[in-house]
């Protein structure tokens, strides 16, 4: 080989050496590359979250709150739905952690979905599940009236199927549940007795004024093992002023619209006995009921016994839950605007009765004077028996 060839694989060498070099160098560098990644992947400090209820937690309490708080870095969005997707509502703190603001609803599963962020800025996603208790018996409540024109007496009313057992219980229902008005009018809740929750304002309501209620009771105790399950709302309309008041002594009803006497009509009311005599005091019109069979059974006199009755009636409206009504009472005519004979219902006549039926609505009010047996509150739509004082006094809050 010459000089010149050996030189010339020296030189090939040489420039092959030199081509090699680098690749020999992005392998070290890859390598150093990949070290620092899986380093660093070793040393990301993502966030560390406590999440309450517990993972897999089962009979938690719906009043338990869910609180999600980030021990370690920076807590994102935080979201806890129940099977359905719907969602519970919370509300971020100046400490940071997540609370729910809303009750849960028994007998439910949930998953809680947080996102954060680590010291390092390290993202994060955890979840975790967990389901609430199954009640003995799922509470059940009414908003009554709903979508209804009513009277000026008709108070927003929510009534549950069965008793809300103590004063604590009650007041956390009262607290919950919310009435607006339009145009605004103070008022104040109530209960009549355990079952009847209502709101009144300070005095009749203004006509043509739109209440709504609000009733997010969902995951509220009404007693042991008893839980509601379900959030309602409701509206309705005040229509006309039309007030009405029975003389029970003098045996006429005489009745106003707008404050203008309309009709003046001759009535009988019951006859004197502690179970016949009609009730004094400031009643409601229930609600209309047309045809009634009016059984003496009821008020506790028994078939074969002195005074027993079983007769239908027409044109009823209900003013007490104990028995008592306006209604049509053709038998009676002869005694009415003189003497009251009745077993506690207000007679009239068939076309009294048409007509008073024709021109009223449930929430109208019918005022009872001259008798010494006393309407009890709770015997009806009781809430005008209260000054607005003492109506308040009947909160479970004070």
């Amino acid at each position: 080989m010459t000089v010149a060839a050996l030189t010339a694989v020296t030189l090939l060498a040489a420039c092959s050496g030199s081509v090699d070099s680098p690749a020999t160098d992005n392998v070290a560098a890859g390598s150093s590359s990949s070290s620092s990644s899986s380093s660093s992947s070793a040393t990301a400090t993502p966030a560390e979250l406590t999440i309450s209820p517990a993972k897999d937690a089962t009979d938690v309490l719906p009043s338990e709150s869910v609180v999600v708080k980030a021990t370690t870095g920076t807590l994102g969005e935080v979201t806890v739905a129940d099977a359905k997707g719907r969602k519970v509502t919370g509300d971020l703190g100046s400490d940071g952690s997540w609370t729910s603001s809303a009750r849960l609803a028994p007998s439910a599963a949930y998953t809680v979905t947080a996102t954060a962020t680590g010291p390092d800025g390290t993202p994060s996603t955890t979840t975790s599940t967990f389901s609430t208790l199954k009640p003995k018996v799922t509470a059940t409540y009414g908003i009554l009236n709903s979508g209804e024109t009513v009277g000026v007496g008709m108070p927003a009313s929510i009534q549950f199927d069965s008793p809300v057992a103590t004063a604590k219980l009650r007041g956390e229902v009262e607290r919950l549940v919310k009435v607006s008005t339009s145009p605004k009018q103070p008022g104040a809740w109530g209960w009549l007795d355990n079952r009847q929750l209502m709101w009144r304002p300070v005095s009749y309501w203004q006509p043509g004024t739109k209440v709504t209620i609000s009733a997010p009771l969902t995951g509220v105790q009404t007693g042991e093992g008893k839980w509601i399950g379900n959030d309602d709302s409701a509206s309705f309309t005040i229509g006309s002023s039309m007030i009405s008041t029975v003389d029970i002594k003098r045996h006429v009803m005489t009745v106003t619209r707008g404050g203008k006497v309309i009709n003046t009509i001759p009535i009988s009311a019951g006859r004197p006995g502690p179970k016949t005599e009609t009730r004094s005091g400031i009643k409601v019109i229930i609600r209309k009921e047309g045809t009634v069979v009016m059984d003496s059974t009821t008020i506790g006199i028994k078939k074969g016994q002195p005074g027993y009755y079983k007769i239908t009636t027409q044109s009823a409206m209900r003013v007490t839950w104990t028995g008592e009504y306006l209604h049509s009472a053709p038998w009676s005519v002869g005694s009415q605007g003189s003497a009251n004979v009745s077993h506690g219902c207000v007679n009239m006549s068939p076309a009294n009765a048409a007509w008073m039926y024709a021109n009223s609505k449930a929430g109208d009010i019918v005022k009872f004077t001259g008798s010494s047996r006393v309407f009890q509150p709770s015997e009806g739509i009781g809430v005008w028996q209260y000054s607005f004082a003492n109506w308040k006094a009947q909160s479970a809050l004070v």
